[in-house]
């Protein structure tokens, strides 16, 4: 029974944190802030589940946590390839020389 008040402690201790690292991500100053806190989110989901199995004596959620931490893994990876992709658009833009105003002044003359 002592057991059972354990649980839902720490179930509702990790749903706080869990909205606090959603507020981060939806806040994050830097792109790599959003991304640690999608990744900590997913784990803190993936602890939940843990927990939910010991405390409803299930076994299959354990396997709904495997299934589910392979999902975020593979989530953190796809947005940050996109990240990458979406910085490396702005600096190859960035490094390109303005091609508007080449060879001379701006009377026709050379």
């Amino acid at each position: 029974m002592i057991y059972h008040y354990i649980y839902i402690t720490i179930l509702l201790i990790l749903a706080v944190m869990l909205f606090v690292c959603l507020a981060r991500a939806i806040r994050g100053p830097r792109i790599a802030d959003r991304l640690v806190s999608v990744n900590m989110m997913g784990t803190m989901v993936m602890v939940m589940i843990a927990v939910l199995a010991l405390m409803l004596n299930e076994g299959y959620l354990v396997d709904v946590c495997l299934v589910y931490a392979m999902i975020s893994f593979l989530s953190v990876v796809v947005l940050s390839k996109v990240y990458i992709g979406i910085y490396e658009e702005k600096r190859h833009k960035s490094e390109e020389p303005d091609t508007g105003n080449e060879g001379g002044t701006s009377d026709g003359n050379i």
